[in-house]
């Protein structure tokens, strides 16, 4: 586990991590690696700087601080559906960081119920991998990353 549940001063659970979902969808996987190894795709796909997405050393360049981390944390002011199906459950939060900024960040769940947790007032922490893509430089000139999600708690309040 990336997220240490007992940093936060309310209990937590852990209700995403990307390694349990990718034993569900390894055609996910094979895709993106087919991506990044595809020298006739120059400018899609990750570059593979921290080994092929999903892959054992992919696994271990995020758990030995190889691949940079962004670790979010803060209260929900909102959970919302986004998107056009009717009756869709919430899949999005605005959630105020814990430096005051609100950011927009989508709900990620290995189980569809735990959906219902994410509620105003409660906390949330979500950590990134940023995975460097094949296309080079980012408009600002920085490295040009994908955010991936690799796990999301929320915690137990009644709010």
């Amino acid at each position: 586990m990336i997220l240490n549940l007992e940093d936060f001063d309310v209990p937590m659970k852990l209700v995403f991590e990307l390694e349990e979902r990718l034993k569900e969808d390894p055609e996910r996987v094979s895709l993106a690696q087919a991506l990044t190894l595809d020298p006739a795709m120059p400018g899609m796909g990750l570059r593979g700087v921290h080994g092929l997405f999903g892959s054992v050393e992919w696994w271990a360049s995020i758990r030995q601080g190889r691949m940079p981390l962004l670790k979010h944390s803060g209260i929900i002011r909102r959970a919302y559906a986004s998107g056009q199906e009717p009756n869709q459950a919430s899949n999005t939060i605005d959630l105020q960081l814990d430096d005051g900024t609100v950011q927009l960040t989508g709900i990620f769940v290995n189980k569809k119920g735990d959906a219902k947790l994410f509620r105003a007032g409660c906390r949330v922490a979500v950590v990134y991998a940023l995975d460097e893509l094949k296309l080079q430089p980012s408009d600002n000139g920085g490295v040009n990353h994908l955010s991936i999600a690799l796990e999301m708690a929320v915690s137990t309040c009644k709010a």
